[in-house]
């Protein structure tokens, strides 16, 4: 059977490469290819240019409230194809459809939705100066390119595009060449709900495309989901240009459970920082740090649940709630952390092994897997893994704790589990990292920033101050008397 080709989508349609370059996508859960995307080209990287600077000559002439209007009509689209959308999500990621259907596409709506209504609420300062006065005005930058990761494939370009669109921008987009469709469904709405044609691009491949992306000198802002090391590199290609950047990176994210926490509700906080997206998230909170009054009944419970109640499979059955893996490559390098994890001298709790679930024999599971008597100096512990796989630490002293939690080059996100509400408090404003959560995991509203602290990123993504990092202020100087000149 042949598989569906997918070309760039450039100035509001699909357009054929020169080189007839393409690239093969497989299902996660089978390992068989699905279909073909075609890579972004010089010519197709050209167009996308010349198509970005046409639209962001129409969009950004609209007014705000004209732009928003528009963009509410994409969200009522995209909640309309929720369904449809989602099962692009499955089917390109392995993620489980439960978690897909009501998580993946609504997030992304909701975020759209959020800096829709706030476009036309920007607003300049107006002052005094003597006799004069000034003004300000908040401009869109111009073209700005989204670089997006392959585990929320479609959320992160809402994410991206969401902001940069309300503002007046146009984007060029490259996701994942491990996810690359939800983007091009994302496009197609768009033109749907009345955007111009070229305000949003979507061009494919791989790393040489995101660097064509970050260096080209047409572009004014990048914004990049990815791993810490990626991000380096794509900094400092802006930075021959002097792009703004907005950088979302990894994580090796604590959780902190104090002996007089919700112990249940702690292990769901755990599980859910873990296993959710089979561990494939990036403020996931892979070091738990449990009290050593709470430790055994935390592990107990945690052992009995992750055996009992987490179901691989079919990503598509409504039952499974822990999906496969990206990619053969990327299921080998989360089972050689377990592997190095054992080495070091930390113990399974549970799991540990390669998953052949009976629905999806050939996909690239990992069991859940949970190590016990785990040193912070263990490569598991320090290092950002990105599958399902859970380090279980003890402390009983809250400095000691806070210490050892900030004692990581990274900072993205950070959790406490306690009724005491001025520890909680106390605790949360000590820890050197960007999200935080009290007695939650994981929830991550449009109207809340996302972002790291340290080498875990830099700038926003979310909430109010996000449009800001889409717009430039230009100052005005209005003088109102004679200028007093010596010449």
């Amino acid at each position: 059977m042949t598989t569906p080709v997918y070309e760039n989508f450039i100035n509001g349609h699909f357009l054929k490469n020169q080189t007839g370059d393409t690239f093969a996508v497989k299902n996660p859960a089978t390992d068989e290819v699905i279909y073909h995307v075609e890579i972004a080209d010089e010519f197709i990287q050209n167009a996308a240019i010349e198509s970005a600077k046409q639209g962001f000559a129409a969009w950004s002439a609209m007014t705000p409230i004209e732009r928003s209007r528009i963009l509410l009509k994409a969200v009522a689209i995209l909640r309309e194809r929720n369904d449809e959308l989602a099962k692009v999500e499955v089917l390109d990621t392995g993620k489980p459809w439960q978690e897909a259907e009501c998580v993946d596409v609504e997030t992304g709506a909701d975020v759209i939705e959020y800096f829709a209504g706030l476009a036309p609420a920007q607003v300049g300062q107006q002052q005094m100066v003597g006799n004069d006065f000034y003004y300000t005005r908040k401009e869109p930058l111009g073209i700005c390119a989204g670089i997006g990761a392959w585990n929320y494939p479609l959320q992160i370009a809402c994410w991206k595009s969401g902001p940069a669109l309300a503002a007046g921008n146009a984007v060029i987009f490259k996701p994942s060449e491990e996810t690359p469709l939800g983007a091009i469904k994302l496009a197609e709405i768009f033109i749907e709900a009345g955007v111009p044609a070229g305000v949003f691009n979507v061009v494919q491949g791989a790393a040489e495309v995101g660097q064509w992306l970050t260096a080209n000198p047409n572009i004014e802002k990048v914004s990049f989901t990815g791993e810490v090391g990626t991000g380096k590199k794509v900094m400092a290609s802006a930075a021959g240009s002097l792009k703004d950047v907005t950088m979302e990176l990894g994580g090796k994210s604590p959780l902190l459970v104090f002996d007089d926490a919700d112990v249940s509700q702690a292990v769901s906080a755990a599980m859910l920082g873990n296993f959710y997206t089979q561990g494939e998230v990036c403020t996931n909170c892979t070091r738990i740090y449990v009290h050593k009054n709470v430790y055994q009944q935390f592990i107990d419970e945690l052992k009995t649940r992750t055996e009992q109640n987490i179901i691989a499979g079919d990503p598509m059955d409504p039952e499974v709630n822990l999906g496969a893996l990206i990619s053969k490559k990327h299921q080998e390098l989360v089972l050689g952390y377990i592997d190095k994890g054992i080495q070091e001298g930390a113990t399974l709790l549970t799991g540990g092994k390669a998953l052949s679930p009976v629905s999806a024999p050939n996909g690239y599971f990992v069991e859940p897997t949970v190590f016990v008597d785990c040193k912070d100096d263990m490569t598991i512990v320090k290092e950002e893994i990105f599958g399902p796989v859970m380090s279980v630490l003890v402390f009983d002293d809250e400095d000691d704790v806070i210490q050892r939690a900030n004692d990581t080059h990274l900072g993205l996100a950070a959790g406490v589990f306690t009724k005491d509400i001025q520890r909680a408090h106390r605790v949360i404003h000590q820890l050197q990292a960007g999200i935080c959560w009290i007695n939650s995991y994981g929830n991550s509203p449009a109207e809340m920033p996302v972002g790291g602290y340290k080498q875990s990123g830099i700038g926003r993504e979310n909430g109010i101050e996000t449009l800001d990092h889409y717009t430039q202020t230009k100052s005005i100087y209005v003088g109102m008397s004679n200028i007093e000149s010596p010449f």
